[in-house]
């Protein structure tokens, strides 16, 4: 059965290309093509976008790690802004809220605005993290996700799955077709991390990992018809 509320989580890195950093449009326009297919094909859908193709705070010892941490948060509220602009070219409608007030630029997050978006067809981007320091984008769209009752999140990746060992290290890696969040957490795998993890196993949140870079791979995975991994709960 199609899930009805999905979440799709997209890196930066994803919305940056071969560029490495900004924007490529023509990746984006193609991520927003097929969410508008599953869109149309009755997905409620949900966004949340990572903020690497801007900002790597974590790893300067130079700053403070509260403020570049909320230099994060304003990242993934410029993705949002950048990547509802193009989906909203091909025809959908957005919404972006945060978790806290960005003037007129975003709406404050509630789940009961957030529903009644959902409920018209409005694509609804989730920006700015939880809005506090310390917490990751994959915490972010794990507390969303639980929050907004969604049947599923869509992790999209540079890599097609979870696997047993760094695939980019480890030629011999094996991809697991289905695992349990409970192994994931066992075996320390990283496909999130470990507190958005404890997170989906307290609160039953079923994820679906595959790779963005794949033709049609967002659409494929909706219809059920795709190469990566399911991580059950």
């Amino acid at each position: 059965m199609k899930e009805k509320r999905i979440l799709l989580k997209l890196s930066g890195e994803a919305l940056a290309g071969d560029k490495k950093t900004g924007f490529d449009e023509s990746t984006v326009l193609e991520i927003a093509a097929q969410v508008k297919k599953i869109h149309d094909l009755g997905a409620q859908v949900g966004v949340v976008i990572g903020g690497g193709n801007f900002w790597r705070g974590r790893s300067s010892e130079n700053m403070d790690r509260t403020k570049a941490d909320q230099i994060g948060m304003l990242a993934t509220v410029m993705n949002c802004i950048y990547v509802s602009e193009m989906f909203r070219s091909t025809g959908m409608k957005t919404a972006i809220l945060t978790p806290f007030m960005c003037g007129s630029v975003t709406e404050l997050f509630s789940k009961d605005l957030a529903n009644r978006y959902f409920e018209d067809g409005t694509v609804v981007f989730f920006a700015g993290g939880t809005g506090h320091p310390y917490f990751s984008t994959d915490t972010g769209i794990v507390l969303r996700a639980i929050e907004m009752d969604a049947d599923a999140i869509y992790l999209a990746k540079a890599i097609d799955g979870v696997y047993d060992s760094d695939p980019k290290t480890n030629p011999a890696a094996k991809k697991y077709d289905e695992i349990s969040i409970d192994e994931v957490i066992n075996k320390k795998l990283a496909v999130i991390d470990m507190t958005a993890s404890v997170m989906c196993m307290e609160h039953k949140m079923p994820l679906v990992v595959f790779g963005l870079n794949e033709k049609e791979s967002i659409v494929n995975t909706y219809n059920g018809n795709f190469n990566g991994t399911r991580v059950t709960v």
